[in-house]
């Protein structure tokens, strides 16, 4: 039988324990492996076209669908390669920054559920995020490629897209970081189009952010205290730190806060309702990450 997406899919799912993507497997579970509903969720897509994926039915993907799949199936990049020939499309071609997430980081990440985390590839674009990074921060999966870009939404002039409301940070370090991250992943990646289009958009859209560049400045990531002005539980304080992963080229973007103190009691508030409002959605915020 000739292997299809849509079979190497559902083996895939398959073989995925429920604790390995942070979700319960209750007593007398019949789905082997993760559901359908499942896998959806996690790769942000919807269960009709996962099903139509599956059946043979959706024969186009695009190469970020798969990506997204094989994040959330945790493909090894062989794997990964090979989800992409299957769906018709060429893997991601050397020199170009990598979107996997290594399956030992999604684990990971999977018993660090208690903690707003964020994983960021090295142009700075939201790969994956723990639950409590979307009651913090807001739920990003309704937003696009381009507006997970940190880079962009710190740099834009306008309202930010990649957080639903304002995130205050105390000091200035953070931009000058961006800027020297991006430029180090320029020089690594010189033939990612990508890349190179987000800093000439940014040169071309921001005067701070072409100071900075033409200025050569190095700005190393630090420890940093950040307000989260939700709308449901007002100012949560938090501590963000930001963590490599060796052998892998994505940022790993940590908020914690202090155990027994009102902010804690407010995150884990959000954890337990799932930061819904009973009178609907909050309007977006202004400016990500603004100093005050």
């Amino acid at each position: 039988m000739e292997e299809t997406l849509g079979t190497a899919l559902r083996r895939w799912r398959d073989r995925l324990s429920p604790l390995d993507v942070g979700r319960t497997s209750r007593r007398g579970r019949r789905a082997v492996g993760l559901r359908r509903e499942e896998l959806a969720d996690l790769a942000g897509l919807s269960v009709d076209y996962v099903v139509r994926l599956e059946q043979g039915r959706a024969t186009s993907p695009s190469a970020q669908v798969v990506a997204s799949l094989a994040r959330a199936l945790q493909l090894e990049p062989m794997e990964r390669d090979y989800a992409y020939r299957l769906a018709g499309l060429l893997p991601p071609p050397e020199g170009t920054i990598s979107t996997h997430v290594p399956a030992g980081v999604q684990r990971m990440l999977a018993r660090l559920g208690e903690f707003p985390v964020g994983v960021f590839s090295a142009d700075w674009t939201l790969l994956s995020w723990t639950p409590s990074w979307s009651v913090l921060m807001g739920d990003p999966g309704a937003r696009t490629h381009a507006e997970r870009n940190l880079a962009r939404a710190v740099f834009s002039a306008g309202p930010s897209s990649l957080t639903a409301w304002p995130v205050i940070q105390d000091g200035n370090a953070l931009k000058p970081a961006l800027v020297a991250d991006l430029r180090t992943a320029l020089v690594d990646y010189p033939g990612d189009r990508a890349l190179n289009g987000l800093v000439e958009e940014l040169r071309a859209t921001s005067a701070e952010f072409t100071r900075l560049w033409d200025e050569g400045v190095v700005g190393p990531h630090v420890s940093a205290r950040k307000t989260v002005v939700h709308p449901q539980v007002g100012e949560v304080r938090c501590d963000c730190d930001v963590l490599t992963v060796p052998g892998c080229d994505i940022r790993l973007v940590v908020y914690t806060v202090a155990a027994g103190s009102a902010d804690a009691e407010k995150l884990e508030f959000l954890r337990v309702t799932g930061g819904v409002r009973a009178d609907g959605p909050s309007p977006p915020g202004p400016g990500l990450f603004s100093t005050p």
